[in-house]
């Protein structure tokens, strides 16, 4: 089996070779070294290009759509459309995220991106929504919030067909801890999120007492955080100070400010996953879309429903991890932990996030300014 040598710069959460060769053989990374190592051994091979920076293909686990497509669709070569466009932009790992809708259309949906991720074009499926607070609902429609349904999720389950990963819950539902339990036993990840809870109930409802191992895109779809009312912001950050969960950040310059970014990467460190939440309008310009049932008008960027709640974000993962370099000063090896190896470790996907061999051979090359050079995903160029 021929060999593919990509040297640079290399960039991961385990640490930083100046001038180093990653050699990828097949669909899979057989080693990472040093330039003078891989000399050593490849005394009569011309010395490969250096391409630049090189880092983990990026692990995007929470995305509704990209480049005029959704994932809250039954259509599955719509889903693979959306897909592609952000493995193309450098995110080799996706997880489809589905919204609130009608309970048949979220199980049809499931079972499309089924399909989808039984072929590799995605990883995984995470369901947000319906058992979400109608006081936080944020761009979910109020219209089909409903407490958790064992038999609903039974139906996702088995239309997902062993693909559903996460799903999203607000911890204060009635019969929440049966659906956590039942997801759990299921294999499925129980994520915290569009909650008007208190602290001590999101707290309890978290590892190690609870279920629950992920917040949803910390501080959105949330109470403010407040020094009298610390809300689910607070223990979101306290469990994931403590390593007992993992908080997303949508590090899009929108969703959350810079001070508030840096305040999440000072207190959750390792345990921050940097995510898109994007929705149909990434990367392309202002205009009408849909998010699940709303519409939604992007302005300036900005994707908002008609209550005005933002809907989704139109950013991809590395123009997030640039703003959390560039506003939050966070250093880039921490930026490029929390876009690859931390969503890795949240979903439990233990073949890409990082730079070693026998994982899969997903690279991002990018510039000194963190441009987008070339893509790598399953050892084949992309870009």
């Amino acid at each position: 089996m021929s060999e593919l040598w990509l040297r640079g710069r290399v960039v991961t959460a385990s640490g930083e070779i100046d001038d180093g060769v990653v050699t990828v053989r097949g669909e899979y990374i057989a080693a990472v070294e040093t330039l003078a190592d891989w000399l050593a051994t490849h005394p009569d091979t011309e010395q490969p290009p250096h391409l630049g920076t090189i880092l983990p293909g990026l692990v995007d686990i929470h995305n509704h759509g990209g480049f005029g497509h959704r994932f809250d669709t039954t259509d599955p070569a719509e889903a693979r459309a959306a897909a592609r466009y952000h493995h193309e932009q450098g995110s080799t790992t996706v997880v489809a995220s589905i919204v609130t809708a009608p309970p048949d259309e979220m199980v049809a949906q499931v079972r499309a991106l089924a399909e989808v991720a039984a072929a590799g074009g995605i990883s995984a499926i995470h369901v947000e929504g319906p058992f979400l607070s109608a006081a936080r609902c944020g761009a979910q429609d109020p219209n089909y919030l409903i407490d958790p349904d064992l038999g609903l999720i039974e139906r996702l389950l088995t239309a997902a067909d062993g693909h559903l990963r996460m799903m999203t819950l607000a911890p204060e539902r009635p019969g929440f801890e049966a659906a956590a339990k039942l997801l759990t036993d299921s294999g499925v990840v129980v994520a915290l999120g569009h909650s008007d809870a208190s602290y001590e109930t999101f707290r309890d409802r978290l590892a190690p007492d609870g279920f629950a191992t992920v917040i949803t895109h910390l501080a959105n779809g949330m109470p403010p955080l407040h020094h009298r009312d610390p809300g689910p912001v607070a223990a979101g950050l306290v469990a994931a100070s403590e390593r007992q969960a993992y908080v997303e950040l949508i590090g899009d310059g929108v969703h959350v400010e810079p001070g508030f970014g840096a305040l999440v990467f000072a207190t959750a460190r390792d345990r921050v996953a940097l995510v898109t939440d994007a929705m149909q309008a990434a990367g392309l310009p202002d205009g009408e879309y849909r998010l699940g049932p709303q519409r939604v008008r992007v302005v300036d960027g900005v994707a908002r429903v008609a209550s005005g709640s933002i809907a989704g974000g139109t950013a991809t993962l590395l123009r997030c991890l640039r703003w959390v370099v560039r506003e939050c000063g966070v250093p880039l090896a921490a930026a490029v932990r929390a876009a690859t190896a931390t969503p890795a470790a949240a979903l439990g996907l233990a073949d890409v996030g990082e730079l070693r061999p026998g994982l899969r051979a997903d690279a991002v090359v990018v510039d000194a300014e963190l441009g987008l050079r070339r893509v790598l995903r399953r050892g084949q160029w992309l870009t």
